[in-house]
């Protein structure tokens, strides 16, 4: 794979309403770019210190927003070998939305005191043969 990270994580800052009683968080519209087609929603936690990688999907386009605490992603790019890497931080402190394109190996850890949520908006079904699993320590990435 010789493409570059930029080609395969788009990151946009989401809307936060201030309303009486509790605010809105903005997630995603149809009438986005990053809104390929709809296949599930669900929500991943994550607790303190853990990581959880590597995965790389072949056909899932994923919408990732972190609704509860804060999450650091690892985006992996494998040049035969060569690894670049690109950190993304999101949650409470930065609300935003990151979609990832097909492709790509992606892990995450929790970086908040208490368990973090991660919302998935994907464009398919769940398959477990688009996807592909390495182990933490197969892709060598200083958590």
């Amino acid at each position: 794979m010789n493409s570059n990270l930029r080609d395969f994580i788009e990151v946009t800052p989401l809307r936060r309403i201030n309303t009486p009683g509790g605010d809105v968080l903005k997630v995603l519209m149809k009438t986005e770019n990053s809104f390929n087609d709809f296949g599930e929603a669900y929500i991943s936690e994550v607790l303190p210190g853990i990581v959880k990688a590597w995965k790389l999907h072949y056909k899932m386009t994923l919408n990732l927003i972190v609704v509860k605490g804060r999450v650091k992603f690892v985006f992996c790019n494998d040049n035969n070998g060569k690894f670049e890497f690109r950190e993304e931080e999101i949650g409470d402190h930065r609300y935003a939305r990151i979609t990832v394109k097909p492709g790509l190996w992606f892990g995450f850890k929790g970086i908040d005191k208490e368990t973090s949520k991660i919302l998935n908006i994907a464009n398919i079904l769940h398959d477990p043969k688009e996807v592909n699993r390495r182990t933490v320590q197969e892709i060598n990435y200083n958590w």
